[in-house]
This record gives C-alpha cells, structure tokens and sequence, in this order.
C-alpha cells in the first residue's frame, strides 16, 4: 500500500483544526478525519485566554474570532456571604499579549472559521463520517484504519495526531492509560438570554461566586448568559434537567425573579485526567484526547491549543528536515508536565475555592489585588502565560 506523504489529524474539533492550520501555513500536507457527518455544532468550551488568541492571530483566526465573539478585559470573584471578593484586569499584563483580555464565544465558530480558510488550500483535506479506530505502527509511517459507512478502510501516512476527544478511540488503540478521577458531582449549564447584569451592580462578564452549598458561575457569550451550578451526588439527573428545578437554581443567583427564559440545559460529568504519555512513535496526542479537567479556569480547549501548536511547530520542523525526529519527545516531555503542573492543579484549586465561604479564599485575593506584583503573578497564571513559560524551562 502507497504511503501518503501526508499527516493524518483524528478529530476536527477545535484542536485538530488548529493542528491541521498550522501545518498548511508551515507547508507541511495535512488530512483530518472527522467521526462526525459535519462540523460539532455544540457550544461546550467558550474562553479564550490572552495566549491562545495571540497563538490564533497567527493563524489569522483571532480577528474574526473577537468579531463573533465578547471582549471580556475583566473577570471578578464574589461569595454569596460577602458580595465582590475582588476583580482582575488583564491590561495589568498587556506588555506580555498582544492581546489583553478574554474573548467569550463557543468553540463551534472558531471551528469554522478555521475550516472556511482551510478549504481549497491545496495541502489540507477534510474528510467526515471518518472516525480512526486501529493504529498500526512503522518505522517510517503509520497505518490507521478508519471506518467509514459502515465498512474498515486501510489509510497510510507519515504520523497521527488524536485530537479526537476524551474517550479517543486512538489513545484507546495505543493502550495509553488515562489517569485521573472523576469528581463525584455533575457540574449543570444553563443558557439563557436573562440580562443578569441589568439587576446586579458591578457585574463582569465572567464572575465566580463562591458557596460550600451551591457555588455558581456566570459567564457571558454573546446574545446570553451560561449559569454552571454543581449537582450533588444524591441529586438525579432527571432532578437535574428537570426545568423546574433549573429554576429553582437561577432563582437563588438573583432573587425575587421567579422565571427565566432557558435557552438550553447541559448536564455533564467532570473529570481530572492526564494520558501517561502524550507520544508513541509516529503518534501523539492532544488537547481532551491527552488530558482533561473541570472547567472552571477555562483551561481545557487552551490547553488543547496550545499542545497542537507546540507539536505541530516541532512536526513541521522535523518534516522538513530541519530537525531530528527526537526533537518530538520535547512535545511529551513539555505538555504533559506543565498539565500536571499548572492545568489540573490550578484547576483543582479553582473548584475548592468556589466550594468555600470566601472568607479566607477573599483574604487571599483582596492581598493578591492590593499588590501590583502579585497581581501580574497571578493573571500571568490564570491566563495561561505562565505554563506556557513554564514549558519552555522545560527545554
């Protein structure tokens, strides 16, 4: 069988469209397989952080991302005991981004606005109802086998790259464990187009607020709000999607309103795992495929992103002869170890400070806020700057 002189991408979600981008722009050919008939139309991750939007300018992406999308320059933390903990302003760190706040918008139109520039570049093929399920490996390719319509069908190439989800049926077929625990609670998403900043004074677009009963967080995308509460264990899904009961949550974020239009409910479990390792040979993997977490942070899709233009920068380079294929080890080495370090850890962190009262976790802010240093510190952290500075102590 012919090998073609191509790399194969599992998954044209956000992280393997940005993988397949910055592959064509360093001329190196890419095809995507996509399990799905079409392009996810699900909302799911909706931050992106400063770095992230400077790795997508790149890419020509970022412009109309923050076209679509909700410049949010601050984010705030509150507790249902005592009101506005403290609040954030990226332009605190706007000498180390080019791009000094978040940007809120749902990942499906960062999807397509990748896939309409993509499309008739000559180097990149998207293919649907595709999903890559077996992995055989070379010493100078890789064999998948994809199964399409029903049927197996033998593809060869150079190298994959699973960007194909937390249950990747590639890290599956490389017998990678995926170590980790899933939190007990649910974690529930209510949309809704209520203007919750029109009855709450000195609310940002994203605010945390803390509680050790129901803590809440309200984020805004354009045209509406998403509410994430948490689900206890002894509290059933049905309770849960039942939309009396998604009332009676929103009710407790501003009372004395007793109905809010919903737009849409989701109802997810949460999980904090990392894949034992990120490279097999000719194979590797990337963002939920590799590591996931809870979702408070907004860590999950940026560090997705930025595992696909780490690998792929290194890819391009040893595709082309410029650098020797154990410069790709670096990828495992570097990503696997900042997620540990900084993504399931400050996620982790995240989670038990909105499980609190806010009085001690509010002392911890109101010195970080009143300190100019530690204030850069700990948006270098949130944003994401931080790790990615980390990963290049790694070396």
């Amino acid at each position: 069988m012919a090998i073609e002189e191509r790399v194969f991408i599992a998954g044209a979600g956000p992280v393997g469209l940005v993988a397949a981008a910055n592959l064509v722009r360093s001329g190196v050919p890419v095809t995507v397989l996509e399990a799905g008939s079409n392009l996810s139309e699900e909302s799911r991750a909706s931050t992106f952080h400063p770095p992230t939007l400077d790795m997508l300018d790149a890419l020509g992406a970022a412009k109309p991302l923050i076209a679509q999308g909700l410049i949010a320059p601050s984010f705030q933390y509150r507790s249902k005991r005592h009101g506005i903990l403290a609040q954030f302003d990226f332009g605190a760190i706007a000498d180390a981004t080019g791009h000094p706040y978040r940007v809120q918008s749902e990942q499906f139109r960062l999807t397509r606005i990748l896939s309409d520039r993509l499309l008739g570049e000559p180097l990149f093929a998207l293919e649907f109802d595709s999903r890559v399920q077996g992995v055989v490996q070379h010493e100078s390719h890789v064999e998948i086998a994809v199964e399409r319509n029903g049927r197996s069908v033998t593809r060869t190439g150079r190298w994959l790259i699973g960007a194909d989800g937390a249950r990747s049926d590639v890290r599956r077929a490389l017998g990678i464990a995926f170590e980790g625990f899933t939190w007990p609670d649910r974690f529930l998403v209510v949309s809704t187009p209520f203007d919750f900043a029109a009855v709450m004074p000195g609310l940002a677009c994203v605010s945390y607020v803390a509680d050790p009963l129901r803590w809440h967080f309200l984020l805004r995308i354009p045209g509406c709000y998403r509410v994430m509460f948490p689900i206890a264990v002894d509290e059933t899904d049905a309770l849960a999607l039942d939309g009396d009961f998604a009332q009676s949550l929103l009710a407790t974020v501003v009372p004395g309103i007793s109905h809010f239009e919903i737009a849409h409910v989701t109802l997810y479990k949460v999980h904090q795992r990392v894949a034992q390792a990120f490279r097999r040979d000719r194979v590797f993997l990337a963002g939920d495929a590799a590591h996931i977490n809870n979702p408070l942070g907004g860590m999950g899709m940026n560090g997705g992103i930025h595992d696909a233009i780490d690998l792929t920068s290194r890819l391009a380079e040893v595709w082309h002869g410029r650098n020797r294929a154990d410069e790709l080890d670096r990828y495992d080495r570097q990503r696997r170890q900042v997620t540990l370090e900084h993504i399931e850890k400050q996620s982790i962190q995240n989670k038990r400070n909105l499980e609190s009262d806010g009085t001690e976790f509010g002392k911890r802010l109101r010195h970080i806020a009143a300190d100019p240093k530690r204030t850069r510190e700990y948006l270098l952290q949130v944003s994401m700057i931080a790790s990615l500075r980390r990963a290049a102590e790694l070396g």
